[in-house]
């Protein structure tokens, strides 16, 4: 390692995770993913090809020359010239940091610019030697921007100059929200929006005066709070991003993020916690009752299994009572108002309720465990009182919460504006995808926005010239569950990232009527299943030849699938 300027490693900002994402991705996936899906476009090994080339001509990697060539107003904390492994910084992970091998030669930049009220915003820039003449921005996860450096590094191992950004707050639990007991406007925006685009345009500023040229073109990736962060980019900043790849997006945030804690207080209302098994219990008979052999609920909106229909069942943590039964119910049809108004949508059937629902047993006595960030955010940012006790929650008070966080915040962090016509006329193109067994961000919402834009945008037809939805049956959160998913930049080395699908559609007009999703055997990290996500409302249907766990032997249908209309 040759540094540059110091003021980095030891304080640099550190992710952490919202989520418990699918598991990293060694180089046997991706070959396997070759072999198992054949030429398919949004295969890494694919997309790990395209436009890659050899070293690019550019500046010393040093921080003489990068100083000079820093946007403006921006500072420069470290360069380093970085080749085959490099170990974040400590504090990136939960444990010990991993080093990352496998890399190409790249320079490593630290740079920092100041927000409107000063607090310093900390972005970093990975710029590969065998540059492919493309940016990309990489997002974050819940209430942090980032960097999660294996976005970076996979950036980088398909040629990307890849920026990252911590939004000006490493802080995971969301209380950079308040300061001195007041709102912190400065950094509830950059948080919100304002940090990736300074990210997005100091990143595309630097990566020119680096290579002398500026991008060709630029993409945006993420998922969850990332996916909420390229939806915003494309509705705030649309001329920033060429495409942007949205996965299972956080979007309609002031809704949803409430609703998070809907089915906590259903239990606590009810005065009945389920343990983890009666949970699993309704999970696995909603999946017989309405899935296929393969535990996979294809359109869990026409699923209308009734929970009442296991009571009675011993479980080993109990016989499942009507109780248990009618809190099942309510957690899956969503939150309402007082006077029965429907506020949000819930978890569909077949999603674990762990997530949303998470209990623990002790003693025999079984409490709740409620999701963080929707306690964070309706404690923290609603009441602006960090130690808000949830279990003082009643329904009448949730309505009013609920209200308060769409009063109060939309405006800030949203991002369920429908009219995407700057973004259009600009030539950008957007891959939304969401899996239909997401344990903590409802489908039915990016469904929602998805019909959303195509009311507001001209129709269905006039939307997907610009902007397509892609829905992954039994695909959880960011990655596989019983079904297949699409990769994310969590992944290391993930085999069906769909960036290369959006790189298509922007540079050869090539949009997609699908894209790839694979199952990974976590033991063996080969790809074991793969299939066509078929772009909305279109599904994959077996062609009736060939083997099943191949994407080779599905076809699209016209046939259309339920939407959040339909419930």
């Amino acid at each position: 390692m040759t540094p540059g300027v110091h003021r980095h490693h030891a304080n640099r900002p550190a992710p952490r995770r919202w989520l418990c994402f699918t598991p990293l991705l060694a180089i046997l996936a991706a070959y396997a993913a070759a072999v198992l899906v054949g030429t398919s476009s949004g295969a890494y090994a694919s997309a790990h090809k395209t436009g890659a080339r050899a070293a690019s001509a550019h500046l010393a990697c040093d921080g003489a020359a990068l100083k000079a060539a820093l946007p403006a107003g921006a500072t420069l904390d470290s360069a380093a010239a970085e080749t085959g492994s490099f170990t974040p910084p400590p504090g990136s992970s939960p444990g010990p940091p991993m080093p990352i091998a496998g890399l190409p030669g790249f320079c490593a930049v630290n740079m920092t610019q100041d927000d409107v009220a000063g607090n310093p915003v900390h972005i970093v820039l990975w710029l590969p030697d065998n540059w492919n003449g493309r940016f990309q921005g990489v997002g974050g996860a819940g209430f942090q921007c980032g960097p999660i450096y294996n976005e970076l590094a996979d950036g980088i191992l398909s040629g990307y100059a890849t920026a990252a950004t911590d939004c000006g707050s490493n802080d995971p639990t969301g209380s950079f929200a308040l300061k001195n007991g007041t709102l912190n406007r400065a950094l509830i925006d950059d948080f919100a929006f304002n940090g990736i685009h300074m990210m997005s345009v100091d990143g595309k500023a630097l990566t020119k005066s680096y290579y002398q040229s500026g991008p060709r073109y630029s993409y945006f990736n993420g998922c969850s709070t990332g996916g909420r962060e390229g939806l915003m980019e494309a509705q705030r900043f649309p001329t920033d991003y060429n495409g942007i790849v949205s996965a299972a997006p956080a979007i309609n945030w002031t809704k949803f993020i409430p609703a998070e804690i809907w089915p906590e207080l259903v239990m606590l209302r009810s005065n009945d916690f389920l343990p983890a098994c009666k949970e699993a219990a309704f999970t696995e008979a909603v999946t017989r009752a309405c899935g296929g052999p393969d535990g996979v609920i294809q359109n869990p909106d026409s699923c209308h299994w009734n929970p009442a229909d296991l009571v009675g069942l011993a479980t080993p943590c109990g016989t499942i009572t009507a109780t248990d039964a009618a809190v099942v119910q309510k957690i899956w049809a969503g939150p309402t108002s007082v006077t029965g108004r429907k506020l949000w949508f819930g978890l569909e059937p077949g999603a674990s309720l762990a997530g949303l629902a998470g209990t623990s047993t002790s003693g025999g006595v079984t409490t709740g465990v409620p999701f963080p960030i929707a306690v964070a955010w309706l404690g923290t940012w609603v009441q602006q009182n960090p130690n808000w006790d949830w279990h003082t929650l009643t329904y009448a008070q949730f309505d009013q919460l609920f209200q308060q966080s769409v009063n109060e915040f939309s405006d800030t962090i949203a991002t369920d504006n429908p009219n995407l016509s700057a973004f259009q006329r600009h030539g950008g193109k957007i891959i939304i995808w969401h899996g239909l067994a997401d344990q903590l961000i409802f489908p039915q919402g990016t469904i929602n926005y998805y019909q959303r834009v195509q009311a507001a945008m001209g129709g269905p037809r006039r939307t997907a010239q610009f902007a397509r939805l892609f829905l992954a049956p039994g695909a959880q959160h960011c990655g596989s569950g019983a079904g297949p998913a699409p990769g994310t930049p969590y992944q290391l080395r993930a085999p069906a990232i769909p960036l290369q699908d959006v790189a298509n559609w922007v540079e050869r007009g090539e949009a997609p009527r699908s894209i790839l999703a694979v199952k990974v055997d976590p033991q063996t990290n080969f790809v074991t299943e793969s299939r066509p996500l078929c772009a909305y409302p279109r599904t994959a249907v077996y062609s009736g030849i060939g083997n099943p766990n191949l994407a080779a032997s599905y076809r699209c249908s016209a046939r259309p699938r339920g939407g959040s209309e339909s419930r």
